[in-house]
C-alpha cells in the first residue's frame, strides 16, 4: 500500500505546482499588460539633425488673427496641425499683392510697380543695375536668365526640386512674352494662376529643359511622394484659386475662402506627413503670401520689410517640438534663407540682408 501511495502524492504534489506557476504566469501577464496601459507613449520628442527634404504650401490673403486666433475658420490648420508644429507667431508678408511674395520665397527679389500688381501682361524686366545684395534695379515681370534662384542653386548643388502647380495645363504653363496673362481669373475649368507660380517668372528657368521636367501638375505629387529617392529636396506647393483661400466664392460654384482651403490642407497634407521622405527627414511649411485687407505690419524692424502684412507660418518636422511657439521676426525672405542655409547655399538678394532671421534653434529642437 506504502509503495502505491508515494508515486501518487509526488504526481498530485507536481500538479499542484504547475497549478501554482499557471496562476503566477497569469497574473504576471495581467500585471505587465496594465503597466503597459498605464504608460501609454507620449508625443515622440523631436529627432536631432536639420531637415533634407522641404515641402512648401502657400495659402493666400489671409491675416494672422483671422487663421490662428480663437474662432478660427481653419480648425484643421489652426487645430490639428497646429499642436504637431512650431507656430511662427511673427511671420510676414513682404508685399501686396500676391506676385511679390512669390518671387521673394524663391529669389529674394524685391517688389516692383508691375509685380505688386500682378503682372497682368508678361512683360520683360528693364533692369537699371545691381545693388550690393543682388536686387536687381528697375521694372518688369520677367527676369532675365542672369538672376539667380533658389531652383538654379539647387539643381548646381545636385539637389532636386519642383513646383506643383494645381490646375495648370502643361508643364511650365506661361504667357508668351510681353503677352497679356490669360489666368488672372478662375473659370470653372481652369484655376490656374500664373502669379503663384514663381518659376515662370525667371529666364534662367523657363528657357532651359527643367522648367517643363520640374514646374508640374499637383496631381505629379502622389507619385514623387511614394519614396524618399523620388521626392525632391525642395517640393513647392500652390493650390488653385479655390483651394488657397482665395476666392470666395470660387469659380466652380464652392464656397472658397479660409474653410475651403483648410479642407483642401485636410485632403492632401496627411499624405506629405505619412510619406518616407518627410518621416526621414522632412519640414513642412504652411504660410500665407500676404495678408488680406491690404493689412501691412507693424514697424518691427524685420530686415526685409513686413509690407505684406502679418500673417504667420506653421513649420512641422520630426526634428521640431510639436505644440510650441517662436516670436523671432520672420518673412519670406526668411524662408528663403532658411532652405539655403539648410542646403549650405549662398543666400540670395533679400536673404542676405543683414538682420534677416534664418531658422534656428527655435524651430529645430534637439532631444
Amino acid at each position: 500500500m506504502r509503495v502505491q501511495t508515494q508515486p501518487l502524492k509526488v504526481q498530485a504534489g507536481r500538479s499542484g505546482l504547475r497549478r501554482r506557476l499557471s496562476v503566477i504566469v497569469l497574473l504576471m501577464s495581467v500585471l505587465l499588460a496594465a503597466a503597459g496601459c498605464q504608460q501609454q507613449p507620449g508625443p515622440q520628442a523631436p529627432r536631432a539633425g536639420t531637415p533634407g527634404h522641404i515641402f512648401v504650401i502657400n495659402l493666400e490673403n489671409k491675416r494672422y488673427d483671422r487663421v490662428w486666433g480663437s474662432g478660427s475658420a481653419a480648425p484643421y490648420l489652426a487645430g490639428t496641425l497646429r499642436s504637431q508644429g512650431v507656430l511662427l507667431s511673427n511671420y510676414y508678408g513682404i508685399s501686396h499683392n500676391s506676385l511679390p511674395n512669390y518671387l521673394a520665397q524663391i529669389s529674394g527679389q524685391p517688389p516692383n510697380s508691375s509685380t505688386e500688381h500682378d503682372c497682368h501682361t508678361y512683360s520683360p524686366f528693364e533692369s537699371s543695375g545691381v545693388d550690393s545684395e543682388g536686387r536687381l534695379q528697375g521694372e518688369g515681370c520677367v527676369f532675365p536668365a542672369q538672376v539667380p534662384t533658389l531652383a538654379g542653386q539647387l539643381s548646381q548643388a545636385g539637389k532636386t526640386w519642383r513646383g506643383y502647380m494645381e490646375d495648370m495645363g502643361s508643364p511650365c504653363q506661361h504667357p508668351a512674352l510681353a503677352a497679356e496673362d490669360g489666368h488672372v481669373k478662375a473659370t470653372p475649368d481652369d484655376q490656374y494662376g500664373t502669379r503663384h507660380n514663381p518659376f515662370v517668372y525667371f529666364r534662367s528657368i523657363t528657357s532651359t529643359a527643367d522648367c517643363a521636367k520640374n514646374v508640374v501638375n499637383f496631381a505629379a505629387l502622389q507619385r514623387d511622394l511614394r519614396s524618399v529617392d523620388t521626392t525632391r529636396n525642395l517640393s513647392y506647393i500652390t493650390p488653385n484659386l479655390c483651394h488657397d483661400g482665395h476666392d470666395s466664392p470660387c469659380a466652380d460654384g464652392t464656397s472658397g475662402g479660409l474653410p475651403t482651403a483648410d479642407d483642401w490642407l485636410k485632403r492632401q497634407v496627411p499624405a506629405i506627413l505619412a510619406s518616407p521622405a518627410f518621416r526621414q527627414d522632412g519640414m513642412l511649411v504652411i504660410t500665407f503670401d500676404e495678408a488680406d485687407g491690404g493689412a501691412v505690419g507693424p514697424a518691427t524692424g524685420v530686415a526685409g520689410g513686413t509690407g505684406g502684412g502679418k500673417v504667420g507660418a506653421l513649420v512641422l518636422s520630426p526634428f521640431a517640438a510639436a505644440g510650441t511657439t517662436s516670436e523671432l521676426p520672420y518673412n519670406h525672405y526668411s524662408l528663403l534663407a532658411s532652405v539655403e542655409d539648410i542646403f549650405s547655399l549662398p543666400r540670395l538678394a533679400g536673404a542676405g540682408e543683414p538682420g534677416v532671421n534664418a531658422f534656428g534653434a527655435d524651430v529645430y529642437r534637439a532631444h
